[in-house]
């Protein structure tokens, strides 16, 4: 999803499709990945995955999370908006609590600047996304792309038409071999705890209905885990199977 906020793939594809190629010209230019300063909000399981995959692009990696992870050779930032202020690319993978919902608001996006992204692998709620909604169409920040909303499955009329804007339907980790991963470890984790075996996979905590490891980033489940390079949750909310994401590159 970087790489196409970025690069603008998604916009160039409908601006062929439409027909606008032979009459308007070539299309304007998006912009490269690789070098790229990229604040990630949740370094978990998923957010670590995701910082691993842009490290192979050359991208600068920071992150914000409850504590800093002394393992890992990425700049920490306690206060978002200063890690949004340092960034190109702001990717959240957070989990959703009273702490960080709206982590993404109108001062951190004024922070990333006008030639600044912001990717939403997380929750919908995460994000302000009527404060999204005005940095974007007063040009305060250069794109957004967007798996999570507010209100899913309903998205908002004026992320639909806006150019800039990259938006997929929550199944950024998804595919028919990622499902049947999934199962396989669910299958394989039930099998060791009913032996009294060690899980294949770590326990976590849930909060806010979304499993998440100890500094409160969003991590594959107690039963799921590591799928294929794809990590993914698997929660019951409201009686409905739900998968949460796990890649934003």
């Amino acid at each position: 999803m970087v790489i196409d906020v970025m690069r603008r793939v998604s916009a160039a594809e409908r601006y062929v499709r439409r027909g606008l190629w032979p009459v308007q010209g070539d299309y304007p230019l998006g912009s490269k990945v690789s070098g790229k300063r990229v604040g990630i909000i949740g370094l978990g399981n998923i957010g670590s995955l995701i910082a691993k995959r842009l490290e192979a692009f050359g991208c600068v990696i920071s992150y914000n999370s409850r504590n800093p992870k002394r393992s890992l050779p990425y700049t920490y930032y306690a206060d978002v908006r200063a890690l949004s202020a340092d960034s190109d690319v702001l990717v959240v993978s957070c989990a959703l609590n009273s702490e960080t919902r709206h982590i993404v608001g109108g001062e951190v996006l004024d922070a990333l600047g006008e030639g600044g992204v912001v990717v939403n692998v997380g929750r919908g709620a995460n994000v302000d996304e009527a404060a999204l909604v005005r940095a974007l169409r007063e040009g305060r920040i250069a794109g957004a792309g967007l798996d999570v909303f507010e209100g899913e499955p309903k998205v908002s009329p004026e992320l639909r038409e806006m150019e800039n804007v990259v938006l997929t339907p929550h199944v950024a980790v998804w595919t028919a071999e990622s499902r049947s991963d999934l199962r396989d470890h669910t299958v394989a984790n039930l099998d060791a705890f009913f032996s009294g075996d060690p899980l294949l996979t770590p326990e976590g905590l849930v909060e806010g209905g979304t499993l998440v490891d100890g500094d409160g980033c969003a991590k594959g489940s107690v039963l799921l885990g590591d799928s294929g390079g794809e990590l993914g949750t698997e929660e019951v909310e409201g009686g409905a199977e739900h998968a949460e994401v796990g890649a934003a590159a």
